[in-house]
């Protein structure tokens, strides 16, 4: 894992994350990973808190309103393998932050937004990491 990224495990069931050197720097991003009985031959369902990323900061495309996150190898028909780690499924949801994917989208507004308006999605990028602060 790079230097810019960490991780706190907070219990068991939820783990926060901070991005640093991106556009999502300063912001805290609370994620749960579920596994299921069937772990790990069935990847674990990985959600944020539902609205998270809803309006008027819809800043991310790769998520469902519901919070769970859109990612191939969290994709038990796409791209998921009971190889992969959770730090590599972590570290997974921290780069699908970082570099959108407009060709899986969750939500079509802000994935509409990421490309029509590239500065402008960065600056709600930006904006959500100052609307959810590190917890001290």
């Amino acid at each position: 894992m790079e230097d810019s990224q960490q991780m706190h495990v907070c219990d068991e069931n939820k783990v926060d994350m901070e991005i640093e050197q991106t556009d999502w720097e300063g912001g805290y991003y609370p994620i749960t990973p579920k596994f299921n009985e069937d772990y790990p031959s069935k990847p674990p369902v990985c959600k944020f808190p539902r609205g998270f990323f809803l309006r008027p900061c819809y800043t991310w495309s790769n998520v469902y309103p519901s919070g769970m996150v859109c990612l191939s190898i969290l994709s038990e028909s796409d791209g998921w393998r009971p190889a992969i780690t959770i730090k590599q499924i972590l570290v997974g949801i921290q780069d699908m932050l970082d570099t959108p994917n407009p060709a899986s989208p969750a939500q079509g507004d802000a994935c509409r937004f990421l490309t029509k308006d590239l500065v402008g999605y960065k600056q709600r990028v930006r904006d959500q990491g100052k609307r959810y602060p590190p917890i001290a």
